[in-house]
């Protein structure tokens, strides 16, 4: 896991298996990655509200953790860093999910991105 992306899921990962409470986030982790995990935990609980809103069917705790941490990693980036264009972030999280995630992740996550963005980036040329 070499990108930053990776990098930061592999990190909100082993925070949520711990129980998901964190005081600061570890100093060792390059800037990107800070910052990406960082704002998935600062912004915690309102990116699971609008998580829960856009998934049928699953309650946010219920996902596999994995999922779980790309959908908030994907949202926050929605959500908090307008540069990076749409098909990017969910193009990221897709590839994620495939590899380290379940064989039905890739589409889930795909689904639940798509409508988050829809709502978050309804303006974004690049979607």
């Amino acid at each position: 896991m070499t990108e930053p992306r990776d990098q930061a899921l592999a990190a909100l990962y082993e925070i949520d298996r711990l129980g998901g409470e964190v005081i600061a986030v570890p100093t060792s982790l390059p800037a990107r990655v800070k910052r990406l995990v960082g704002g998935v935990l600062a912004n915690r609980e309102a990116l699971d509200q609008a998580i829960a809103e856009a998934s049928e069917h699953w309650r946010v705790e219920r996902m596999p953790v994995l999922d779980r941490a790309l959908l908030r990693m994907g949202l926050y980036e929605l959500r908090y860093e307008p540069d990076t264009p749409t098909a990017v972030i969910i193009s990221e999280a897709v590839r994620m999910a495939k590899i380290y995630s379940t064989e039905k992740s890739g589409a889930f996550v795909n689904g639940v991105l798509g409508a988050l963005a829809s709502a978050e980036r309804s303006t974004d040329p690049a979607s």
